[in-house]
């Protein structure tokens, strides 16, 4: 959560909608697979019966409408207020594509104007009761991602990487920017892990062998999971199928941390007197989440000591 002492003002959230968590999905570079892994997350989330929504905060490089099937759908207004697309099975959407006249209109916009479409996106627009809002973060440490920072309530963040020989500096950058500004750090996710031989199904490591668990123990957080070179899921996402094709059971820890968190809407994220803010209380449902896989494993080890007769 972004420190209220900064003096910059938080972009309230409009009568019409509630929010119980808010997860943002980012990277400290583009080309990752931000946008796969918020769709999952959204889908899965979707299936545990949910309700979800997204916040497409990628303004620029706007990908999930397209998706989700919404190539020619856009957002309408009623009563001065934005009303989302929801997708076949209900997941809500508020992107910059659905208010451009067509999908492939570029977004050139400055700065404040792409801060004020965030404020837009979350405040004024009717989002209804959503247990799990995610926000799709654009690449890196640009100005949209310093206004969802210090604007939006971010509960915690996932960070997505790549099998890279750069996925040190990648995750650091997000880290850091996190820590700047006070919001914790679910977990990892690694995409493009590997690919599956469609022969043998021996798993191919084409970008090279991963370095994430030695990442994530090195900045002392979660690996929620990994995922493969998919060329079904790839089409699934030309095509606009997503929903219907992307298979079940992907990012299950990621998915189990978040329905883990604890209960609190975002309205409430300053309780009054010692009662623990949304980001700690995010912060401690992580470093849970981090024991229990650790006790896990420690359970799977076969304990070898001689035992006396």
């Amino acid at each position: 959560m972004a420190d209220q002492s900064s003096g910059i003002p938080q972009f309230e959230l409009g009568e019409l909608s509630r929010v119980h968590h808010l997860i943002g999905v980012v990277s400290g570079k583009g080309g990752v697979g931000k946008s796969l892994v918020t769709g999952i997350l959204a889908r899965e989330l979707n299936r545990t019966g949910k309700s979800v929504g997204i916040l497409d905060a990628d303004i620029t490089g706007p990908s999930i409408p397209h998706m989700f099937g919404m190539a020619d759908a856009h957002a309408t207004a009623a009563d001065e207020h934005l009303i989302p697309v929801e997708s076949k099975h209900g997941i809500k959407v508020m992107s910059a594509n659905l208010v451009l006249a067509d999908e492939t209109q570029p977004v050139l916009w400055r700065g404040p104007v792409l801060g004020g479409a965030i404020r837009q996106f979350w405040g004024d627009t009717a989002w209804g009761d959503i247990d799990y809002m995610l926000v799709d973060m654009p690449p890196g440490t640009g100005d949209v991602a310093l206004t969802v920072f210090q604007s939006l309530p971010i509960e915690g963040i996932v960070i997505v990487t790549s099998p890279q020989d750069l996925v040190s500096m990648i995750v650091g950058k997000a880290v850091n920017m996190a820590a700047q500004m006070q919001i914790p750090v679910l977990g990892l996710v690694e995409n493009m892990s590997y690919a599956v031989c469609p022969h043998c199904g021996e798993h191919i490591h084409v970008f090279g062998e991963s370095k994430l668990a030695e990442v994530a123990a090195g900045y002392g957080l979660p690996v929620l999971g990994t995922l493969p070179i998919d060329p079904a899921i790839a089409a699934a996402c030309d095509k606009g199928t997503f929903e219907d094709d992307l298979p079940e059971g992907l990012l299950p820890d990621a998915v189990a941390l978040a329905l883990d968190l604890p209960e609190l809407e975002v309205e409430q994220q300053e309780p009054q007197g010692s009662e623990p803010t949304m980001a700690e209380r995010a912060a401690a449902a992580a470093a849970a989440y981090k024991a229990k896989k650790a006790a896990e494993e420690s359970d799977d080890t076969v304990d070898v000591t001689p035992r006396e007769v």
